[in-house]
């Protein structure tokens, strides 16, 4: 079974920021506990006393907000740790895999960003199951997604799409069930999701590549493509993203 973790940076209703994205990892069962264990490792350098209190989220470490990230007075220091959560990836399973997919919302008004988002994602994700499948084993998915208010409009989607297809007319073949809800401040890889999609966000946001460069070599690629990475938009035809770029090429 491969494990989909997702979670959203950006808000859908905030006009001062031009994109949403919803980003995380895929990652078989067998490396979760791996990956918890050195997010809880990274906690314990943070609050040996008290490393469960310690929520690694990228927005409030960014803006050093909440009782834990506000007394790092050190604005590098802060930085420097939402880095230290996306390289845990340097050496985990060579199998773990980056999605995303950022919408510029402009782009596409009238049209909910996250249903685009969630479709464009669980559909590389799909695709992605389908071409690890051997003649020996199938491979299986799920979605575990960071609750949040989008839960019961993800959760028609994924009925929708398994029976009729999305709108390039896939169905979710290889993904069993639909998405699993989880309180992010007890699933340390929803943490790392958070990162990830957060990483994703300043890339696009404000052309920030601090943290994207960390987890870039773990999207999903093949064929010279990055198909784990979407950059929905319309305002160009030129973007040199690794998304688009490797799409015109």
């Amino acid at each position: 079974m491969h494990l989909l973790y997702l979670d959203d940076s950006g808000s859908t209703g905030n006009a001062s920021e031009d994109y949403f994205v919803l980003a995380g990892i895929a990652l078989p069962e067998n490396s979760i506990r791996w990956l918890s264990h050195k997010l809880d490792e990274l906690a314990i350098s943070i609050n040996k006393d008290d490393p469960q209190s310690v929520e690694f989220h990228a927005a409030a470490i960014y803006n050093g907000k909440g009782p834990i990230w506000e007394q790092f007075h050190d604005r590098g220091r802060r930085r420097q740790i939402i880095k230290d959560v996306l390289c845990i990836l340097d050496t985990a399973n060579s199998e773990i895999r980056v999605f995303g997919c950022a919408v510029h919302k402009k782009s596409f008004p009238g049209i909910d960003p996250v249903e685009m988002a969630f479709e464009d994602v669980s559909g590389r994700f799909d695709l992605y199951l389908s071409r690890i499948t051997s003649e020996e084993k199938r491979a299986r998915g799920m979605i575990v997604i960071d609750k949040t208010s989008y839960e019961n409009s993800i959760q028609k989607l994924v009925i929708k799409f398994r029976q009729e297809g999305n709108r390039w007319g896939n169905q979710l073949r290889n993904i069993s069930e639909v998405p699993l809800f989880v309180d992010s401040k007890s699933s340390r890889i929803i943490q790392l999701a958070d990162h990830i999609a957060y990483g994703i966000f300043r890339r696009y946001n404000a052309n920030d590549l601090n943290y994207f460069n960390c987890i870039e070599a773990r999207i999903d690629q093949a064929d010279g493509k990055y198909h784990g990475l979407s950059h929905r938009q319309t305002y160009t035809s030129t973007c040199t993203c690794p998304a688009c770029i490797t799409r015109r090429v």
